[in-house]
């Protein structure tokens, strides 16, 4: 039997933590940011998130350039992207969903419905020119019997950009995956596919878990938490939108001790990384 790894555990809490940390920033930003200074804060996150996504480029150190392209797509994604669909949803006056008189939807996340046909595309170059480790597309490429080059070395060995590229494709693909599961006249939020969506990713999220906590280098495990994250958060995203979880992060000034909680576990994790010197 192989052995459990403490190195998989810490890449899952780092990205788990991730998640409701980085929607609270967004909160945060939103509550104390306003106008065209909340829009230059935003565009700096996201030159922020390239710069450090350039600095994991230069390292050799997989540990490193794995977590900056990390944090750096996580930078990109709400400086450039989510705060990039609020000002146009602002712009344009978007109405959004309003369900018992609360806003079930906002304004910015219908207009990033319609990026479906860019996923698309991203991911038919994903399929059919680059050959790479993505168990899922490679499975796809042996049904359709389709040869793809390897990827040239620059590109393959530059374990930041890999990561930044990851974790956006992932962000990307659950949020619209929940948008449409969520229109009432594709499916709606409690709907039995909705619902077997949600705990579908629950499943394959603890399948992912396992294989993560066999794996024996913190880079990789931090690279093979991501979907495993993604996925399970998808679950939460769900259950938190039906009301069988609270989603604390949304109301971060109201959950001032859990927040602080969660950023003390990430950085507590950061320090073990750190001094027990894991690769």
């Amino acid at each position: 039997m192989n052995k459990i790894n403490n190195k998989g555990v810490i890449a899952f809490l780092i990205v788990l933590l991730s998640m409701p940390l980085g929607h609270a920033a967004m909160i945060l930003m939103e509550h104390f940011l306003k106008g065209t200074l909340l829009n230059i804060a935003a565009f700096l996150l996201g030159v922020f998130g390239l710069i450090l996504t350039y600095i994991g480029s230069l390292t050799s150190k997989d540990i490193k350039s794995t977590l900056l392209g990390f944090f750096g797509s996580l930078l990109v994604w709400t400086g450039w992207i989510e705060f990039g669909y609020m000002y146009f949803a602002n712009k344009l006056a978007v109405a959004p969903i309003i369900e018992n008189g609360e806003i079930t939807t906002k304004p910015e996340y219908l207009l990033m419905m319609s990026s479906i046909g860019f996923l698309i595309i991203f991911n038919l170059f994903y399929i059919f020119k680059i050959k790479n480790g993505c168990t899922m597309y490679s499975s796809i490429q042996r049904k359709i019997k389709i040869k793809t080059p390897s990827l040239n070395t620059t590109i393959s060995t530059n374990k930041s950009f890999t990561t930044f590229m990851e974790s956006t494709m992932l962000l990307w693909t659950s949020y619209l995956l929940l948008m449409f599961a969520y229109d009432k006249d594709i499916l709606g939020d409690r709907h039995p596919l909705t619902i077997a969506i949600a705990m579908g990713c629950l499943i394959w999220s603890i399948f992912l878990f396992r294989k993560l906590i066999k794996i024996k280098t913190i880079g990789p495990a931090i690279r093979y938490a991501l979907p495993t994250v993604i996925i399970f958060w998808t679950f939460v995203e769900v259950m938190g939108r039906i009301g069988i979880m609270k989603e604390i992060w949304v109301n971060p000034l109201q959950y001032k001790l859990e927040m602080i909680v969660m950023l003390s576990v990430m950085f507590i994790c950061f320090i073990y990384i750190r001094f027990k010197k894991l690769n």
